[in-house]
């Protein structure tokens, strides 16, 4: 202190002078003191110039004066710590000196020293701040004595503020200012005392206790002539909302809507009429628009606080509010004459109704606006659709008028200072149209309807004001090209409708109750029935209106509800024609715009938006099975393909353009137009397949190879954007890897080499995009959570028929070196580098050998779950030896004769993959050891092996002795039915008697009883011309003739893993191998004869049916290999359907199906049964539908694989059995039945395997364990009760399905 001198204490004044002046709107703009004193503490946080204040260098260069020296003994005393011991970090050495520099006398001193010195310099800064209000006061007085209008050039009502005032703002001078503001006050007097009040702290004058006088005050004020007056009270008001609590905002905005209610209640104010519109530049115009504006400024801003207030405050809002809105005056019979209301004014400075949309957003705001509106304010509804219903009738009767069409309601980007009468009432129709379609959101607000509207004899119901919206749509004026759609706002009226239906739509409830109606369906669909009839009421729907129609149309199909409500009408069951449903229409119209059937659009430049909006619906239909069986007559693939042929002809002939000519943009502009279009087709023929069926008609269009490199285009480009967003095309990856066809697209298109080189760097190389520093994580699971994604899509595509014409007759590299750089592009190399590591320069050329190779033997544990696949690499690449030879090398020869096998995670993966393929069974008669420790002394009790025998630990101990004493049930009713004139009668009484002992004794239809059982049904009802579904065919082929006739490597592998199982289940006798060997043989000559030439690039084509004969094995083993029984009843079952079905052979290339059917090389079981599984899952599971979409993988393909080897290894043999014998009786049908009775069976381990994101791998991989089909038996009889006519019909026209 001795050192301060007055030239100090002025240079620190001038500093603290330079910190408030910057800090100064900081301040100012605080509610309260202790605001303020926040402000300046969190100062460092919030300004960026902190540390260049004068003040604050001034506070550093003292600190560091004072404590600066003992600061540094501190920190070289921590240094030396650290150097002999590790204990001190850098944050625990600064904590630590810290501390130390605030407990020392030096930093006592110091604070005490600085506060003196600050006290003498802010007394002094108090004392001259007085002086200088003072002599501001009197500046001001003589101002206003001058010149009256000075306050004219105020731009803030703040502009000296509250830190510049007196810190207490008294009650007597709150009094004065209520007294100097009677308007019998001369004016400058008023002048000052609003200028007080504007200058008092907020929280001061709510704190007062005449505040609620003041009120009352400023409400009269704001009626007050003088422009400049009623500005600095709307001022205030604004810095009230602005820094006030609820409490006090909640009655300046209730006095300003109090004053809004009066000024328009009262006949003294000139309120203009509709026939003179709004000019914005009238004072007295502007001066109303300015409150209202600030009423709806705060109206939006409320809710977002209002909820931590009691509810009372927030109800006199919203009370106050709808009673201002409410305001009506005297209507005159002319419209043009009448006085606009409240709500015109308010809809000019909100048109979208943004601040009713805020307020029914939370239920604590809604219920009582709701509330109010029920009991009250009913007629703002009222008025509402009124206003609705009269701007229809304005748009009827000018629809012709061709300048109201293109002039007003397009989006004028121009600024308006007059809006007509006509506009007016437009603005008023937006906004009652949002506030309605809000309203309709919520269950309580369509409780609001039935409305009922003067001049009308009915009452307005949800459903007529939903039509007279839809309505609008055409019928309204609308912009003549859709390039306003780009606008950031569009205020056409189709547009706006479109926005409040799409809204509608997507509140599931809503829609339900408001949309899913036949009357509202029929309102969209009525401009596409005039056009498609050609009436006079067709010229009035524009292309645009029409676009909007298709996309409430899209939003509608894309919802169960509305979907099924397009499909088959509102009541399914009626007998209404069956064409005249809402997707008919739809798919008639498409296909008439697609073929260009229909002349208005002829030469119009908006065809291709059209026809991209409609073809947009169908794709929604046609996409579900059972939109596409609706759709299937209109042969919307065929359409669309020749569109896309014409399109792609067109982008072909384009001129290039050349540089520097006028028409390169123009060209440009065409070609992008072109391209668009071109690519809207491709998708919505790619969308076929996302069904079987629907892929089935992709390839016939002969597009699929374009469709997917169009799909592969869009899945690299999302890789480019982000390598963790979820591919959309999952399942239709998963439909069309399940054909042949379909792979070779995949992999032409470049897919599977994407798919490869992704999983390859996430395997092997990591990220490029990760710091070299950044170590990688060790993985704890099998496969790593980075490769887990590229595994569930390898696991997706690899399907037989896809394994077969990407790896089939392919020989593996086998290379004598590997590059570290090579990077696998193919399935075999795979095969090669992950799976089949029989060299040392495959394990050498893998940076994770162990991690990599559990990849290879995870993906090979699954494709040998499908039992061709398996028979296709073994016979190829020899699987098994490898597997043994790798354990052989496992070994570890602890003595001469003791070899202990090395337990560690390859060995255990080798040894479950050698127990899968080696053993055939259901869930009880094969036991697969775990791919996990287990924890304890043993971790792995279970026995490997390099070399044959299985260990017999791993065959089932259940009773494989079929030999027991059968019940006689069956063979009594062979015995006693005798075979009456009409063998239909038989065949039904059999049909009959088989239901009933499969629902009470199941287990007796097994063995000798049901050879017997099957020989004579087939044989009666292949005698039966009307159960007939394929012509007899001769054959006199004796085993001599057959006996030189080789099979397939895969053929001959194939029985022997069936005389394996057979023997096993003790079926069969030694001589089973040659017998099932004449039979193949046989089997393949009788089918030959029944099939059509045909030339085909596909390999499973280019010979005799490509995997093993699983059905044939299935019944040589129930004929107890009895070669002749087997083969003579194949003759007679060949002549039924159900042999289509679960022979899969029966139609390989077979002159019975249309060529183009036969030249997809897609089975009837894929493209019928499994469609139908597809279709019958959604409407009986849907919980597992919806788990199958979830995980992008397609029921199709599991149950494919299920049907194609009968069941093999996921079913028990007696269920096998079941599940042919109840095709082979009651129908082909029973198959997809059987499916969804698996499906139901399974719903709960799916769900959660949904959830552990691994369920293409848990369904390929686990038997179905305790699936009975007996247990099933009156679900799947109640399946055919309610899908038969249907499934059953498509069954039988596989012959005719051709285009």
């Amino acid at each position: 202190m001795a050192h301060f001198s007055r030239d100090d204490e002025a240079m620190l004044q001038a500093m603290l002078r330079q910190l408030f002046q910057s800090v100064k709107e900081k301040i100012t703009g605080a509610p309260s003191l202790e605001c303020a004193e926040e402000i300046l503490l969190h100062l460092e946080e919030t300004d960026e110039n902190f540390h260049n204040y004068e003040f604050v260098k001034y506070l550093r260069q003292y600190i560091c004066n004072t404590l600066g020296s003992m600061i540094e003994e501190e920190m070289e005393k921590c240094t030396s710590a650290q150097n002999q011991s590790e204990e001190f970090g850098y944050d625990t050495i600064v904590q630590h000196v810290t501390k130390r520099t605030q407990e020392s006398k030096e930093y006592k001193e110091m604070m005490h020293s600085i506060k003196d010195i600050m006290m003498v310099v802010v007394e002094s800064m108090l004392n001259k701040f007085e002086e200088d209000e003072t002599r501001l006061q009197e500046r001001q007085k003589k101002i206003q004595k001058q010149k009256s209008n000075s306050y004219c050039t105020d731009n803030c009502s703040d502009s000296d503020s509250s830190f510049n005032q007196s810190y207490k703002f008294c009650q007597g001078k709150l009094q004065l200012i209520l007294d100097q503001l009677d308007p019998g006050q001369p004016k400058e007097v008023r002048y000052e005392a609003l200028q007080m009040l504007c200058s008092a702290p907020p929280s001061d004058v709510l704190n007062c206790e005449n505040w609620t006088t003041l009120c009352e005050k400023l409400t009269v004020s704001l009626a007050d002539p003088d422009p400049v007056f009623s500005d600095r009270i709307l001022k205030f008001y604004a810095q009230t909302f602005t820094l006030s609590p609820l409490h006090m905002t909640k009655e300046i905005y209730t006095s300003l809507a109090k004053h809004l209610e009066l000024y328009f209640l009262s006949r003294e104010n000139h309120i203009p009429t509709l026939s003179m519109g709004i000019d914005t530049t009238n004072p007295n115009v502007t001066r109303l628009l300015k409150k209202v504006r600030l009423l709806n400024e705060y109206q939006k801003e409320a809710p977002s606080f209002w909820i931590r207030h009691p509810e009372k405050y927030m109800e006199e809002i919203v009370e106050s509010t709808l009673s201002l809105l409410s305001v009506k005056h005297d209507q005159s019979h002319l419209v043009s004459q009448k006085t606009m209301d409240p709500i015109y004014f308010l809809a000019l400075v909100d048109a979208k109704a943004v601040w009713f949309n805020k307020w029914m957003h939370a239920y604590y705001s809604r219920t009582v606006l709701l509330r109010l509106l029920e009991k009250k304010y009913k007629s703002l509804i009222n008025t509402a659709v009124q206003q609705c219903v009269q701007y229809f009738e304005l748009c009827k009767t000018m629809k012709a008028d061709a300048t109201l069409r293109r002039s007003k309601h397009c989006g004028n980007k121009q600024k308006n200072l007059y809006y007509s009468g006509q506009e007016l009432q437009y603005i008023y129709f937006i906004h009652s149209m949002c506030l309605l379609g809000r309203l309709l959101i919520y269950t309580h607000g369509r409780k609001l309807f039935p409305i009922k509207l003067k001049n009308k004899k009915d009452s307005v119901s949800l459903k007529d004001l939903l039509v007279l919206f839809i309505q609008l749509i055409y019928y309204s004026p609308s912009c003549p090209k859709m390039t306003l759609a780009t606008h950031s706002e569009n205020y056409s009226p189709a547009s706006m409708v479109t926005e409040v239906l799409w809204m509608l739509c997507d509140q599931k409830e809503c829609a339900i109750e408001c949309l899913y109606n036949s009357t509202v369906i029929e309102a969209l669909l009525q401009p596409i029935h005039s056009l498609m009839k050609g009436t006079e009421a067709a010229s009035h729907c524009s292309e645009t209106a029409l676009i909007h129609i298709a996309d409430v149309l899209a939003r509608i199909a894309s919802v169960e509800e509305g979907l099924i409500l397009l499909l088959y009408g509102e009541n399914m069951n009626s007998s209404e024609e069956e064409n005249s449903t809402g997707a008919h229409i739809i798919a008639q119209f498409s296909k008439k715009v697609l073929d260009g059937d229909i002349p208005i659009f002829s030469g119009s430049e908006m065809l291709p938006l059209v026809i991209g909006a409609y073809i947009s619906v169908c794709r929604q239909i046609y996409g579900t099975c059972e939109g596409l069986q609706v759709l299937l007559p209109y042969n919307l693939h065929e359409s669309l393909a020749k569109a896309w042929r014409k399109t792609s002809l067109l982008s072909e002939r384009i001129p290039t353009p050349v540089e520097g000519s006028d028409s390169v943009s123009s060209v440009s502009q065409q070609s992008q137009n072109i391209m668009a279009c071109e690519e809207n087709l491709l998708d919505a023929l790619l969308n076929f397949a996302a069904t079987p069926k629907g892929l089935l008609l992709l390839q016939r269009t002969g597009a699929i190879d374009e469709c997917v490199t169009l799909m592969f285009n869009r899945y690299a480009k999302e890789l480019q954007i982000s390598r963790h967003k979820k591919f959309d095309y999952e399942v239709i990856v998963t439909q069309v890897a399940s054909t042949a066809a379909g792979a070779i697209a995949l992999q032409s298109s470049g897919f599977i080499n994407a798919l490869i080189t992704e999983l390859w760097t996430n395997l092997e190389c990591g990220r490029d995009d990760v710091r070299v520093t950044h170590p990688r994580s060790t993985p704890v699971d099998p496969i790593d959570r980075s490769c887990q994604k590229s595994f569930l899509a390898l696991v997706n595509l690899l399907s037989f028929p896809a394994v077969y014409e990407l790896v089939g007759n392919e020989e593996l590299p086998n290379k004598a070196e590997y590059s570290l750089r090579e990077i696998p592009t193919y399935i075999t190399d795979i095969i090669d580098r992950l799976i089949i590591l029989n060299s040392e320069a495959k394990i050498r050329s893998l940076f994770n050998f162990e991690q990599s190779h559990i990849f290879g033997l995870r993906l090979l544990n699954v494709m040998c779950c499908n039992l061709d696949t398996l028979l296709l690499l073994e016979t190829q690449y020899q699987v098994l030896e490898m597997l043994l030879n790798a354990q052989e090398e496992n070994i570890l020869e602890t003595s001469e004769n003791c070899r202990d096998f090395i337990i560690d995670s390859l060995s255990v993966e080798r040894n479950h993959v050698l127990v899968r393929i080696n053993l055939i069974g259901g869930p009880l008669e094969r036991t697969l050891p775990p791919r996990m420790l287990d924890k304890g002394s043993n971790p792995y009790p279970w026995p490997m092996f390099s070399s044959y025998p299985l260990p017999n630990c791993y065959l089932s101990k259940v009773t494989r002795n079929t030999d027991i004493k059968q019940d006689n049930d069956l063979s009594k009713l062979l015995l006693r039915v005798k075979i009456p004139d009409k063998q239909t009668e038989w065949i039904e009484s059999c049909r009959r008697q088989f239901c009933k002992i499969m629902k009470t004794k199941p287990d007796t239809i097994s063995g000798d009883a049901l050879v017997e059982l099957l020989e004579n049904f087939v044989f009666h009802v292949s005698e039966t011309s009307c159960e007939c579904y394929f012509p007899s065919v001769d054959y006199a082929a004796t085993d001599a003739n057959v006996k030189n006739e080789s099979l397939s490597s895969v053929q001959q592998l194939g029985i022997e893993m069936t005389v394996r199982y057979g023997k096993f289940l003790n079926l069969l006798k030694d001589d089973a191998e040659n017998h099932l060997s004449l039979v193949l043989k046989h089997c393949e000559r009788f089918l030959k004869q029944q099939q059509a030439p045909l030339k085909s690039s596909l390999h499973i084509l280019f010979q005799t049916y490509i995997g093993h004969d699983w059905f044939v094995s299935s019944l040589f083993l129930i004929m107890l290999g009895d070669k002749e029984k087997t083969f003579q009843f194949l003759q007679q079952f060949s002549r039924l359907l159900t042999s289509a079905f679960l022979w899969l052979p029966r139609l390989h290339s077979s002159k019975y199906l249309p060529v183009d059917t036969v030249e997809s090389g897609i089975h009837p079981i894929y493209f019928c049964s499994t469609h139908y599984v597809e279709m019958l899952l959604k409407a009986e599971v849907p919980l597992v539908f919806s788990a199958f979409l979830m995980s992008g993988f397609a029921p199709s393909q599991i149950c494919l694989q299920w049907i194609t080897q009968c069941f093999w290894n996921y079913l028990d043999w007696i269920e096998i059995c079941h599940y042919i014998a109840t095709c082979v009786f009651l129908g082909p049908d029973y198959q997809v039945y059987m499916c969804i009775a698996i499906f139901k069976h399974l719903q709960q381990d799916i769900l959660q395997h949904t959830q552990a994101q691994d369920l293409q791998v848990f369904l390929k991989e686990e038997a179905l364990h305790g699936f009975r089909v007996s247990d099933y038996f009156e679900y799947m009889e109640l399946l055919e009760q309610n899908y038969r006519p249907v499934v059953l019909r498509d069954m039988r026209s596989i012959r005719g399905q051709s285009t």
